[in-house]
């Protein structure tokens, strides 16, 4: 069974198999998660971003999607990369279904390489916009979900203040109360 855990912190630190990026779809880097993954990371992952670019992605990683490269200096295997949706209340039913295939197809594409250890930051309720307990209620409930089917021991949220720490913690108690 996958354990569920949230940590308040900060994602580039995580010793995990696969750390999850809040990517742009660039993949070339950006601000909050992407553009510290990038730092801490080096330009290793840059440069296999770059050749994702050249090869598979010209256009872009498309919203909802998932793609993996090296982690680089940070303590990780690998960096799973994943482009969510900004938030409009009006289009909401679409792009929460976006929002949960970030955590579904990061999920799929880190077991795939082999990871029992998996750290997500909160893919969009950054500048996105997304409001905290949504976010949190998509996230936990797509991992508890997917990771059913999936070999991993460990699912971790790295929620970076306390603001989202708390969020993500009022809704894994409701969560937990259902699946418990």
């Amino acid at each position: 069974m996958t354990q569920i855990t949230l940590v308040q912190g900060d994602v580039t630190e995580q010793r995990v198999d696969a750390v999850v990026n809040a990517a742009n779809s660039s993949l070339l880097g950006g601000g909050g998660v992407d553009g510290a993954i990038h730092r801490k990371g080096g330009p290793e992952i840059l440069a296999e971003c770059r050749r994702l670019r050249a090869s598979h992605y010209g256009k872009g990683l498309p919203t909802g999607r998932a793609v993996a490269t090296t982690a680089g200096r940070l303590p990780a295997r690998w960096v799973v990369h994943t482009v969510g949706p900004v938030y409009r209340a009006e289009e909401y039913p679409r792009r929460a279904e976006l929002l949960a295939s970030c955590y579904r197809e990061s999920l799929r594409v880190a077991a795939g390489l082999g990871a029992r250890t998996v750290a997500f930051p909160a893919v969009s309720a950054g500048i996105y916009g997304w409001p905290l307990e949504d976010a949190a209620r998509i996230a936990l409930g797509t991992a508890v979900a997917e990771a059913a089917d999936l070999d991993l021991d460990e699912v971790r949220f790295v929620l970076f203040d306390a603001a989202a720490y708390a969020a993500f913690e009022r809704v894994w108690r409701e969560v937990e109360g259902r699946t418990g």
